[in-house]
């Protein structure tokens, strides 16, 4: 069969594979497993992220799945499996929204990539397996290396009138575009005679242009790579319409300003408890002087990580010794640590947990004054109250859990309110009892944190509003939490650059009160001890926590479920 025939045979609808190879009774597990295989050998395949066939392909899949959708019995599905069904058809969904919203955001930034339309086609034959011209491919490689040559020039002559974000957007595509090309080059070089007499010197000198004109890219437009100079803290908004699909998603079913008023609200009690605590050390109302005080108490450099053990084993000991939660034994004796390199910190100023604990603090070639910044945020309070969040009851146990239960769930469900709202919630947990934190300083060290989680909904969702810029976030962190400057600027740039979703900061305190509303329907009216109620929900897999909710109090679902769980109380 000649290759045209075999591309043309490949591009078949989805739909029409999907109902051919897979029977619609599956089960719904299984159908979880099977998008999940497919998504992942799609994307392999239509791995350039500014390819229009990418576009339409992962459009058309989505599409056709949720036409496949439609012809399975819901009222047949079991509770389990009704909500692997909303759990998809809301997936496939919010996947198609975010397509549209991903090939709009593209728009503001091609004019800076007037090369990029042959280059795709240059890579797409490739990816296609087909013939190749080396005299063809060199002529092409040179017209490339000239537009981007021209567009080099362009940008340092201040011809582009662009902000720092379509900057920063332009960057990573051209980045993505030179690690397919030398991929490109990887697949002919030294095979193809040829090729290396016509292609390899053009390939060279395109490759090299490129690479300049991302540098210029980056410092010219993007703010980045400043001299002497942190790289300027950008992002990029979502606006309105890209919240709305996110809260959709999320099954949240309040407006971006009600919860911007949630987190305003809890800030507010926040406060209040923190000029107690620090009334209760002498400092009367004035709480930042009580959390300098708190913050200057850490530990000495080499001794950090000894300390972080010792809270790790505390965190475990003390939700077994009181039976809040399971603790499987194998959890518990496998869990490692790493420490965090200095470049890293710069997004990571903090812990980072799951599997492998990652300690941030100071290393030697650090300069002295963010040393000193390094060590205060990460005092032994502040640490106290976040490693049990990282390992013991938090992500070593939850992600532990989510292999082991449902795991079909855990990849293309996972969410920040579920994942990070759990983490969180024992925080709310362990400062409501009167066993755990037993000091005003370790009071203060756990509030710092949830006034921190109040201030990453404000800051994200009003970034994302377009009401606030990427730095006045990093004003707002410093100047109401008096956050150490050096990190402050690592959490907005870790929450802002791209690398987690847009609503992910907000996930925290939003997914922690969600299942403290859920705790109050189902503990606190007696139909579950804590540990069963804590149990039951590692073991539903990683979900919006409605679906938690539907799991554990056995909602009553339909196949065009909307959500509407109002969880939050305002005043």
């Amino acid at each position: 069969m000649a290759l045209s025939a075999l591309v043309s045979q490949f591009s078949m609808s989805w739909a029409s594979v999907a109902l051919v190879s897979d029977s619609v009774n599956m089960s719904m597990t299984d159908h979880v497993l099977r998008v999940q295989a497919d998504l992942g050998e799609l994307r392999e395949f239509y791995n350039i992220d500014i390819a229009p066939r990418r576009y339409d392909a992962l459009n058309t899949y989505h599409e056709d799945e949720l036409g496949l959708l439609k012809k399975i019995d819901f009222e047949g599905l079991d509770q389990e499996g009704k909500v692997d069904y909303i759990l998809l058809r809301t997936f496939h969904t919010r996947q198609i929204n975010n397509l549209d919203l991903q090939k709009s955001s593209q728009e503001d930034y091609e004019i800076l990539l007037p090369f990029a339309d042959d280059l795709i086609e240059l890579l797409e034959a490739r990816q296609d397996v087909k013939p190749m011209v080396a005299k063809e491919a060199a002529n092409t490689l040179n017209g490339i290396q000239k537009s981007a040559a021209q567009a080099s020039k362009k940008v340092q002559d201040g011809g582009f009138n662009v902000t720092e974000t379509t900057g920063y957007l332009a960057s990573k595509a051209i980045t993505g575009l030179l690690e397919r090309l030398a991929e490109w080059y990887t697949f002919y070089s030294t095979y193809d005679p040829l090729f290396d007499f016509w292609v390899t010197t053009p390939w060279q000198s395109t490759n090299t242009t490129l690479t300049e004109y991302l540098t210029v890219v980056e410092t010219t437009l993007a703010g980045m790579h400043q001299e002497g100079e942190q790289d300027a803290v950008v992002g990029e908004p979502i606006g309105r319409a890209g919240l709305e699909v996110e809260l959709k998603a999320e099954m949240i079913p309040y407006t971006p300003e009600q919860l911007i008023d949630i987190g305003n609200q809890e800030f507010e009690w926040c406060e209040k408890e923190m000029i107690a605590q620090s009334k209760a050390l002498g400092f009367g109302a004035d709480w930042k002087e009580a959390l300098e005080h708190v913050k200057n108490d850490y530990m000495d450099p080499g001794k950090q990580t000894e300390y972080i053990r010792e809270l790790v084993v505390e965190g475990s000991n003390f939700v077994t010794e009181r039976d809040l939660v399971t603790v499987p034994p194998l959890a518990n004796s496998t869990w490692r640590m790493t420490m965090i390199d200095a470049e890293r910190q710069k997004v990571s100023p903090f812990f980072l947990g799951g599997p492998v604990i990652q300690v941030s603090y100071p290393v030697e070639e650090m300069e002295h004054d963010l040393k000193l910044m390094v060590m205060r945020g990460n005092n032994k309070h502040f640490a106290r109250a976040t490693a049990f969040h990282e390992m013991f009851p938090g992500h070593r146990l939850q992600l532990y859990m989510a292999d082991r239960y449902n795991s079909h769930r855990r990849y293309m469900f996972d969410t920040p309110f579920f994942v990070e709202g759990w983490a969180l919630y024992w925080e709310m947990l362990f400062y409501d009892r009167d066993d755990f934190h037993t000091s005003p300083e370790g009071r203060i060290g756990a509030l710092w944190w949830r006034m921190h989680r109040c201030l990453r909904i404000i800051f994200s969702l009003r970034f994302h509003l377009g009401e606030l810029s990427a730095q006045e976030a990093v004003d707002m962190l410093v100047d109401r939490i008096a956050h150490e400057r050096s990190n402050a600027e690592g959490e907005v740039r870790r929450s802002l650059e791209g690398s987690y979703s847009p609503l992910y900061q907000a996930g925290y305190m939003l997914g922690a009160l969600q299942l403290w509303k859920l705790r109050e329907l189902v503990v606190d009216s007696g139909k579950l001890s804590e540990k069963e109620y804590h149990d039951a929900i590692l073991k539903t897999g990683m979900m919006p926590i409605e679906m938690v909710k539907a799991l554990i109090m056995d909602d009553g679902l339909s196949r065009d479920f909307e959500t509407e769980w109002e969880f939050y109380d305002f005043d």
